[in-house]
């Protein structure tokens, strides 16, 4: 399920994302005890464990021990809060990166980051790229990339293309980890029983698979190591994949800045 940020009221969501709330005047009755930071990680929590589909005002409010209804007073509805959970999830990745090593070596380190981020929070990546959050967060993770990427010296649309190269292989990297982690709990069929039965059916239906597809069959002769559980070995495989396409990137990005302008 595809959601989309941004759904919500937008002056209100924007406020929310930076903090730019007008200050209100003296309330009457008790001090209010939730903050919308609280609201957030409450809901963050639920999505971390349940995916994103379990978040709800009620089941937030549950967590916090108060009402759905309670939670309006901080954050509008879901749709703000949406928004609101990517951006405060993002903020736990590093602002800056060292450059001590060279350009090279940051941009591995932001894309095994941002990477880990997802397999974390697997959630976010549900969340569409074709409508941003706009929050801080979002802009300070595309400005780390951008201020490695700077130091190549390459040209501002040649930049704008691997920084959206980079974002995307490294989301459709993580999703597909996360997908594979996600298909027992969402089908109920264990990995090893679907593989199985499939393999078994495919050498029955296309004799000759190897003869008819070769070099496909070459990149993927490596076999599962003993005993080594089928989610294990596609995520090992998946990890390998990454790391060989990390590498492809970066390769080009060097043969760019040598190519004479």
């Amino acid at each position: 399920m595809v959601v989309y940020a941004g759904q919500g009221d937008p002056r209100r969501s924007m406020a929310l994302l930076w903090r730019a709330e007008p200050a209100a005047g003296p309330r009457p009755g008790p001090k209010p005890g939730l903050s919308v930071g609280e609201i957030v990680d409450a809901a963050i929590a639920i999505a971390d464990a349940e995916g994103m589909a379990a978040v709800s005002m009620r089941r937030v409010g549950e967590r916090l021990g108060r009402s759905g209804m309670a939670l309006y007073t901080y954050v509008p509805g879901k749709d703000e809060l949406v928004d609101l959970m990517y951006d405060r999830a993002l903020a736990a990745l590093p602002a800056s990166y060292d450059l001590s090593g060279g350009w090279r070596a940051a941009v591995s380190s932001w894309a095994r980051e941002v990477r880990a981020f997802y397999l974390r929070h697997p959630w976010a990546l549900r969340l569409s790229q074709a409508r941003p959050v706009l929050g801080p967060n979002e802009f300070a993770l595309l400005e780390s990339l951008a201020a490695i990427l700077h130091e190549t010296g390459l040209p501002p649309e040649t930049l704008r293309g691997a920084v959206a190269l980079l974002t995307d292989f490294v989301r459709g990297s993580a999703a597909t980890v996360a997908e594979t982690r996600q298909a027992r709990a969402e089908t109920g069929v264990p990995d090893e029983e679907w593989w199985r039965a499939r393999s078994a059916i495919l050498a029955e239906v296309a004799p000759g698979f190897t003869g008819r597809y070769p070099a496909l069959s070459r990149i993927e002769a490596e076999p599962p190591r003993p005993g080594e559980e089928p989610i294990r070995y596609l995520e090992r495989k998946s990890s390998q994949a990454f790391e060989t396409g990390l590498t492809v990137i970066l390769d080009g990005l060097e043969a760019a800045i040598s190519r004479p302008s």
